[in-house]
């Protein structure tokens, strides 16, 4: 048993990975605080769907145009510098808004631009972050690490939502802005604290265009990996939407508030937890592109199922189901990135695989937004789940050697 405990949580008995994780951990909490109350602040406000779609576009939009050179910078500069930049935009921008809450004079155009500001940050920090994880521990346990890094993303999914509908029924939106706002400090004396994670090998004498060039080559040129890219695009843009749209489940199919809509995020959460501690106990995965493919049509058939129950149970165990599957996407595509690049490439590729991955989000979200003033949010659920599994049938029906099911 005890042997069992270890494998499934090595990543953890390197010193400057539970530094690490913890730091982000506690940011993460409070982003999910956050993310609750600004959802569910912007319906209340404005009782758009549309509105809502918008926000989350503004927020992950800048990855479409700087991600890219946010990758570039990891591989050029210190990671946990650019780090510390990141972590001190987002940290001003919750008490700004925190602020604007207090004194009355929020208004929706502030929080769009905001989100937007926030995602700035993030297109930068997120590659530096990707890009240091693999550097806190050995090889070997790699997609240990990448286990356990989900982990303190998807327990915070599910602590942040339960607290922010604590603190924002007794406290205010604003609370939960400015508790966010403190909870980047930990992610801050983490960085600082660090011995591990600075670059390994000094950068090329290159130009940043010449640089960025590079890593697009390295991805884009060929192999498996370019397979491992475009399935992360589409699965992100259609799944994303599931998350953006439970607001409206919690209050138009289930009658719920905003506490109801906290138990939504906190199952498929829950679920998201269960499958990264699943991941990290089964050890290395042979034929990791197989497991993705098929998880990732399972997801769409979940999300589908979802969007068409009206049973309260069977929808919780649906999204609970939907969340570990999720979770075993993104561990196994993320391992295959991390496992086939070296370090002085690492910031550039992933900072690909976050554009079509993440940056897929914005797109996703913007195109259901527009779909949802026209048709019901769960038909466009259904129809996102169907072309999941479409495109996860074309890909095991071409047996293609150099494929994404070779790997």
């Amino acid at each position: 048993m005890r042997d069992r405990l270890t494998r499934t949580f090595k990543a953890f008995t390197y010193a400057d990975f539970r530094l690490m994780w913890a730091g982000a951990f506690t940011s993460s909490v409070g982003t999910w605080m956050q993310e609750v109350a600004q959802n569910w602040l912007i319906l209340t406000m404005t009782g758009s769907a549309f509105l809502l779609g918008l926000d989350a576009f503004l927020g992950d939009a800048p990855f479409l145009l700087f991600s890219l050179l946010g990758g570039v910078f990891a591989d050029r500069l210190d990671r946990r510098k650019i780090l510390l930049g990141s972590q001190f935009v987002q940290l001003s921008s919750a008490f700004l808004l925190a602020g604007l809450i207090l004194a009355n004079s929020v208004q929706v155009w502030m929080i769009l631009s905001l989100s937007f500001v926030v995602g700035l940050a993030q297109s930068f920090g997120g590659p530096a972050y990707q890009a240091l994880i693999p550097t806190l521990v050995d090889r070997q346990d790699l997609q240990n690490a990448v286990a356990m890094n989900a982990i303190q993303f998807n327990l915070a999914r599910v602590i942040g939502p339960v607290l922010a509908g604590i603190a924002f029924y007794k406290l205010g939106a604003a609370a939960c802005f400015g508790l966010n706002g403190l909870s980047f400090l930990a992610p801050v004396a983490a960085l600082l604290l660090l011995k591990r994670g600075g670059l390994t090998v000094p950068p090329a004498a290159e130009s940043v265009f010449q640089s960025l060039k590079a890593g697009l080559k390295a991805v884009l040129g060929g192999g498996p990996l370019k397979g491992v890219i475009a399935l992360g695009f589409a699965g992100s843009f259609c799944s994303l939407p599931l998350l953006t749209f439970l607001p409206v489940f919690a209050k138009d199919v289930f009658h719920r508030d905003a506490k109801g809509y906290s138990l939504l995020l906190a199952l498929f959460g829950v679920g998201a937890v269960t499958g990264a501690i699943t991941v990290g106990g089964i050890g290395h995965v042979r034929r990791k592109g197989v497991v993705a493919v098929a998880t990732q049509m399972t997801f769409g058939t979940l999300m589908a199922s979802f969007a068409l129950s009206k049973t309260p149970a069977l929808s919780y165990v649906l999204l609970f189901l939907a969340g570990a599957s999720m979770m075993v996407i993104f561990a196994m595509f993320m391992t295959l990135v991390q496992e086939n690049v070296a370090d002085a490439m690492r910031g550039r590729v992933v900072s690909v695989y976050s554009l079509a991955f993440r940056g897929a989000m914005p797109l996703g979200n913007l195109a259901a937004a527009v779909a949802a003033r026209f048709v019901p949010v769960p038909a466009i659920l259904v129809f996102n789940g169907a072309l999941l599994v479409t495109m996860g049938s074309i890909v095991f029906s071409r047996r293609n050697p150099r494929g994404v099911t070779s790997l």
